[in-house]
């Protein structure tokens, strides 16, 4: 059936659990997982009085904070594959938008399944916000399983 699952993660007890459904879902299925955090590109703030405020935390700052936490929540996925015998790889890419990186790197790396958690936010939360899960569901050309 599937082969191979993409598991975005962003590190929150929400992926976490979709983690652990991928493994175990892996495992049942031979599949192999490949996980996934998308990085949102640094923008630097506009002149402003804030700049003075915030100017020790620049680029080489903000890059090296994101990828410390995308290590730490990749780390997650790899733990729970190697718990369920799964062979897993693991990729940080940028993208302004994170779904954007989600359904591109499901297509470059040839995943037959996306297995992603939802927060679950609903009206103003939904629309203000936005859904990344809704905008996967919406772009996505392979099937998506949604954990909440």
């Amino acid at each position: 059936m599937y082969k191979h699952i993409l598991v975005p993660t962003d590190g929150s007890k929400l992926s976490n659990a979709a983690v652990k459904v991928a493994a175990k879902l892996a495992g049942e299925l031979g599949a192999k997982i490949t996980a996934l955090s998308v990085l949102e590109p640094y923008v630097p703030m506009a002149e402003s009085e804030a700049v003075a405020f915030y100017a020790p935390y620049g680029e080489k700052q903000y890059d090296a904070a994101v990828h410390k936490a995308a290590a730490r929540a990749l780390s997650t996925v790899k733990v729970a594959a190697a718990a369920a015998k799964v062979k897993a790889e693991s990729l940080t890419v940028t993208s302004t938008t994170p779904w954007r990186g989600i359904v591109d790197t499901a297509r470059d790396k040839g995943c037959d399944l996306i297995i992603m958690a939802s927060h679950g936010r609903s009206g103003m939360g939904a629309l203000l916000l936005g859904s990344e899960t809704q905008k996967v569901l919406t772009h996505s050309k392979i099937p998506v399983l949604v954990c909440r």
